[in-house]
């Protein structure tokens, strides 16, 4: 599965169009907007208290040159005011994002959730799923991240540049201009710098579990090294790896050294070099005291971390701009029409199937036509077996029967109607499924035979287990119906998954089911077994049977033999093995010569 880091996410550009796209995400925030604006009023009222602490400080200053013990202690009491009152806005503030913010992500990921379900096959066919997860995983986060903290930080530093050098102004308008010409720059470079070093430093991690790779190969096939003899071999591949590790890491050492040398001589001489110039200042009477120039110092040493960090804090809102627009391309793909309820009622439909010269290719690979001209007719109670090589369409049919995609050209009816004139769910709802590689949910059997049928009874599911030869097995366990099947269903054998997937058509109670090579993956008892509980299953329903192993075919209503996506062949199993030479024939003839 594809994994992505949040230094991975692709950043986009801030211009009035990426804007607006970011802008709708308060569309989600429902009827938590006001948290959000009454956040930035307390974001405003922090900026503020912070800008008057350096003025403060430096009046308290002051009172030592004036011997002012009265006018000291009240300059102490208010700057414990404004810390307390900081702390509070501090409070109300973070406390306000993140209420907005996770209120807001969470209808996000319901509405994200219940569209790609929505989503046709179509989408998912031409998408990797894990790495969808992933990359809708990212995204996610990075707006949370934004959205609770980034946002709030950049308009703070922003207030503490503009508001900070609107003091240092009234203070000294040379000096003010001297230190916007030295600090910004050099904290600006130190960024710069420090993001080339975490970059280093990130190649470095990368290289150390490349190395780490190595060990969990070698454990994982420890009898293979063995039985080579190549513990020798693999120690040499890793000390090569450990060796250019240690090669980027003193590499990475030296250049932290010069980071480091950076910061001390350039940074630090910056802030010497204004302080400097500002007693020349308060020496010439340009600076009235040495409390303005310590409010000066303050303000500069503001205004020179704010700028830091105002650039990082950009390039994580681009980011976020970046996701957001991601997020929402997901959000407007258009859904299939599914009913927004569970709780609908479901038409019975009786079961007569009719494809006329079904055309079909499927869009990831429109120059490849898999079905070309395919016509057959199944009818209500009929087992009609599709037999063929690989490749030949036979599962295309089951999909487009469940209208996991458009044909291209031809018709299919169902009861004398066209499939897409029924309603999706309707149609869905009337059908089942049982594939070769059955995919159960991590819950209890109880709930993965439900899943035919969420509201079935207790009675109900046991006479559906029961019927699908299953029973036996689950009573056969500690927990019985409750026992948890693991994640797609690993806790139990493949015969076992069949019957349980079995068990859940048979509640669901179809008027045509689709068995998808179901016996082909089983053993000689498992198959025995699954094959007598899908006896009971095909019982008064249409049957459409993709088969691998002819020898569960024989007594089908009739077997259609596809090759090159047309049907090559078509009768009962008694009158395709007469056809001299025919596929059938030959691929019964392969088949038994093998037992």
């Amino acid at each position: 599965m594809a994994r992505f880091k949040e230094n991975d996410l692709p950043k986009s550009k801030l211009n009035a169009s990426t804007l607006s796209k970011a802008v709708q995400i308060f569309k989600y925030a429902d009827t938590h907007k006001w948290k959000f604006y009454v956040g930035l009023v307390f974001l405003l009222l922090t900026g503020g208290t912070a800008l008057a602490f350096p003025m403060l400080l430096g009046m308290l200053v002051d009172c030592v040159t004036n011997k002012d013990l009265v006018k000291a202690q009240n300059i102490a009491l208010g700057l414990m005011v404004i810390l307390l009152l900081q702390s509070v806005f501090s409070f109300f503030r973070l406390s306000l994002f993140i209420n907005f913010t996770e209120n807001t992500l969470a209808n996000i990921r319901l509405a994200l959730y219940s569209n790609l379900i929505k989503l046709p096959m179509t989408f998912f066919s031409q998408k990797r799923v894990g790495e969808l997860n992933s990359r809708i995983s990212s995204d996610i986060t990075q707006i949370q991240d934004t959205l609770t903290t980034t946002i709030a930080e950049f308009l703070r530093q922003f207030i503490l540049i503009i508001g900070g050098i609107i003091f240092l102004a009234t203070i000294s308008l040379k000096l003010t201009l001297m230190m916007l010409c030295i600090v910004p720059v050099v904290a600006v470079a130190a960024v710069i710098f420090g993001r080339f070093i975490r970059k280093f430093s990130k190649s470095v991690q990368d290289q150390v579990a490349e190395s780490q790779v190595i060990v969990e190969e070698t454990m994982q096939g420890i009898s293979n090294v063995k039985a080579f003899a190549n513990e020798w071999y693999e120690i040499a591949r890793y000390r090569g790896k450990i060796n250019e590790v240690v090669k980027l890491a003193i590499k990475g050492g030296i250049y932290r050294g010069y980071f480091a040398s950076f910061i001390i001589f350039c940074l630090f001489g910056a802030i010497v070099v204004v302080v400097w110039y500002g007693v020349i200042l308060c020496i010439d009477g340009e600076i009235k005291g040495i409390g303005e120039l310590i409010s000066f110092v303050l303000y500069s040493t503001f205004i020179g971390a704010s700028f830091g960090g105002i650039a990082e804090l950009y390039a994580q809102i681009q980011k976020a701009v970046g996701a957001t627009e991601r997020v929402f391309e997901l959000l407007d793909e258009v859904p299939e029409k599914i009913n927004a309820t569970q709780n609908h009622s479901k038409e019975k439909i009786k079961g007569n199937v009719t494809f006329t010269n079904v055309g079909f290719s499927y869009p990831s690979r429109p120059e490849i036509q898999v079905l070309k001209g395919v016509s057959f007719t199944a009818k209500f109670g009929q087992k009609i077996a599709i037999v063929g090589p690989s490749g030949a369409g036979k599962s295309t049919i089951s999909s487009l029967l469940l209208r996991f995609y458009d044909i291209d050209k031809g018709e299919i009816l169902i009861d004398d109607t066209n499939i897409y004139d029924f309603d999706l769910e309707n149609l869905r709802g009337n059908m089942s499924i049982v594939p070769q590689d059955v995919i159960l949910f991590g819950g209890s059997i109880r709930e993965n035979i439900a899943y035919g049928k969420p509201d079935a009874t207790e009675e109900e599911i046991l006479i559906a287990a029961k019927q699908a030869n299953a029973l036996d097995f689950v009573n056969g366990f500690p927990e019985k119906f409750d026992t948890l099947v693991g994640e797609r269903g690993i806790k139990l054998s493949g015969g076992q998954r069949q019957r349980i997937a079995i068990a859940r058509a048979l509640l669901k109670n179809p008027s045509i089911l689709i068995l998808d090579e179901a016996t082909s993956s089983l053993d000689s008892e498992s198959e025995k077994q699954v094959q007598e509980a899908l006896e009971n299953l095909m019982k008064g329903r249409t049957s459409i049977i993709i088969a691998h192993r002819l020898s569960t075919i024989r007594s089908a209503d009739a077997i259609l033999v596809l090759n090159d996506g047309k049907i090559a062949e078509k009768g009962t199993h008694k009158e395709l093995l007469e056809i001299e030479n025919g596929i059938y024939k030959n691929l019964s003839s392969l088949q038994f010569s093998e037992y």
